[in-house]
């Protein structure tokens, strides 16, 4: 076989061990490898790269946010942070049709501004609104399905933790990416909220009802929440202006989120502890699934399979539209096997080269942001699409009485939110980069 047919292969291979329920970590690691020795012919030269490998991965600086930005969900999730803000959505949501189920994504909206992780959003959350959501009676599936499609907002609202990776891989700035992920990140919160409101009413059975509370009790529950807004502003804001790196503004979150978890009398000796022990468990499994992209992609490089990707789209002269609906049509189809950072280590080098050669009419670094939210919102979907779909999971085995079944059913309204709000920013970039433009 040609070094190109190796580096073809290689991927249903790869398909394979991740389905036999190796680590995708370490299936990515073992195809590399192997990948390399039968490409460069030689445990030697395989060898060698590999000695240095690890060092060259984990010395880029920008890593070092994934376990700061870890930490402060960590520290957000102790402090109380989330039910302050799922108490202070209820207040002004919940005597509406549908409006207990509209806080909960309004939440989690708010604490993915300062947790960076949808599975942590979509476990805190989880924990917090779905005994209320039950009690108020809502349905199990409209629960589980609106708790599952909002902690994927974890991943979209800045900071995020994937759209770090991305900057890293597609080699961007890590502050413009964030600015640039707001404006999609509010869209898709009140997508959902649209969603919800539609469902209600097609099926008044799957949601209940409660009492309005009075102004007072509702401004009352907004000063509960001013936390998460110095953090995000401090985060966020910070970054842009230049103030500190995105590194020191992880390290300025999560001090700052630490801090008030321990005002709060949240953060006792035993807690701490849990967060650190569960920042670096966290830290360490993210880490080998990068460093196993890394020996995966220096395979497919050694292949030179970008380049004749690349070579070959170019060719048969597609439309760069046909091109990245192609393109986001395989990300939809991978959620469904892969969890969100998996697929972007694994296709991003591959599949960035080859677009970034098309002309979408805007220049290479407005490109790279809308591409690489555009792939962080499709991502985010195969986080709720059968039958890998991890915050269904999550959430599925908080609502003990919800079978599965229900659930799944329970994501199809957020499902459809998604795909109109992929098809709003493909067709207009400019509502992704206005802000980065200001």
């Amino acid at each position: 076989m040609t070094k190109l047919e190796i580096a073809i292969w290689s991927f249903p291979f790869l398909m394979v061990l991740i389905a036999f329920r190796m680590p995708i970590g370490l299936a990515m690691l073992v195809t590399g490898i192997g990948g390399s020795v039968l490409v460069n012919g030689s445990w030697i030269a395989v060898m060698s790269q590999m000695k240095s490998l690890p060092y060259d991965t984990f010395s880029n600086y920008s890593l070092g946010i994934v376990p700061l930005f870890l930490l402060m969900g960590q520290f957000a999730t102790h402090g109380g942070l989330s039910k302050a803000l799922f108490a202070a959505a209820q207040a002004w949501l919940g005597h509406r049709k549908g409006g207990m189920a509209m806080a909960a994504v309004g939440a989690c909206a708010g604490f993915g501004a300062i947790c960076g992780s949808s599975l942590a959003t979509a476990a805190t959350m989880g924990q917090v609104a779905l005994p209320e959501l039950r009690r108020s009676g809502y349905s199990g599936g409209l629960s589980s399905g609106a708790l599952a499609a909002g902690g994927t907002l974890g991943i979209l609202i800045p900071p995020s933790i994937v759209l770090v990776i991305y900057a890293i891989l597609a080699e961007q700035n890590i502050a413009k990416l964030f600015v640039a992920a707001i404006v999609p990140g509010i869209l898709a919160a009140a997508g959902y909220m649209l969603a919800i409101a539609i469902y209600v009413r097609l099926k008044p059975e799957s949601a209940g009802t409660c009492d309005p509370l009075p102004y007072r009790a509702r401004f009352h529950a907004l000063l509960g929440i001013w936390p998460v807004l110095l953090v995000f502003a401090a985060v966020v804001g910070g970054i842009y202006l230049g103030v500190f790196t995105p590194t020191e503004g992880a390290a300025v979150g999560a001090a700052g989120t630490g801090l008030i978890a321990l005002l709060n009398g949240g953060l006792t000796r035993r807690k701490m502890a849990a967060s650190l022990l569960q920042t670096a468990n966290s830290s360490a499994m993210i880490f080998f699934i990068v460093l196993g992209a890394a020996a995966f992609n220096a395979f497919l490089a050694f292949a030179q399979l970008p380049q004749e990707a690349a070579g070959w789209v170019l060719s048969q002269g597609f439309s760069p539209l046909t091109v990245l609906l192609a393109i986001l049509l395989l990300y939809l189809v991978l959620g469904c096997f892969m969890d969100s950072l998996s697929m972007i280590l694994l296709t991003v080098p591959i599949f960035f080269p080859v677009v970034s050669q098309l002309d979408f009419g805007m220049g290479a670094e407005d490109f790279a942001l809308w591409f690489g939210i555009l792939v962080l919102i499709v991502v985010e979907v195969g986080l709720i699409t059968p039958p890998v779909g991890m915050n269904l999971f999550i959430i599925n085995s908080m609502a003990e009485d919800v079978p599965l079944r229900a659930t799944y059913a329970g994501t199809v309204p957020f499902l459809i939110s998604d795909m109109v709000r992929v098809a709003v920013l493909v067709m207009f970039p400019a509502i992704t980069l206005a802000l980065v433009w200001l």
